[in-house]
């Protein structure tokens, strides 16, 4: 079985980068996601025990006292890394550029969702999942949906 220091890709895209001890996760180590991010721990024969969550942008989850992006602070990560941006170019997700949304579609944060179809695929358009009633009515009622050419807040006359 693996031991030591190593690499393990999963069929899933994800790759674990660490201690390896009777081929589990064991010691220091992270797993790294697809689309960017990951979960840097101390693993135990397998199982995380003290871990740290941090997205593709550098931004490390805290569980307590999360405050990024909540209702006192609307800043987005890198608006509070690098500042705002000047007078007239809006920012309207994390990354600036945004993504461009496909026609008739949402951007829900890990991919694009086809509300007709109720699939999700990731930005390179891979499958990711199909959505149940709940995530779909999550998806219509708060993600950000592809623009039909009008500017979305295009100064009023």
């Amino acid at each position: 079985r693996m031991e030591g220091f190593g690499y393990y890709a999963l069929p899933t895209g994800s790759e674990y980068r660490g201690r390896l001890w009777d081929g589990m996760f064991h010691g220091q180590g992270e797993l790294l996601l697809p689309g960017g991010g990951g979960y840097r721990a101390l693993w135990v024969r397998g199982a995380p025990t003290q871990g740290k969550f941090v997205f593709a942008d550098g931004l490390e989850y805290e569980e307590e006292k999360w405050h990024y992006c909540d209702g006192y602070d609307r800043r987005f990560y890198t608006e509070i890394c690098s500042g705002f941006k000047p007078p007239g170019i809006s920012q309207l997700t994390n990354l600036h550029p945004p993504k461009k949304i496909p026609k008739g579609c949402y951007d829900c944060g890990d991919g694009f969702y086809n509300p007709k179809t109720r699939v999700v695929v990731d930005y390179k358009h891979k499958f990711l999942r199909n959505a149940d009633e709940d995530e779909h009515e999550w998806i219509l009622r708060t993600c950000r949906r592809a623009s039909d050419g009008a500017p979305e807040h295009g100064p009023k006359p």
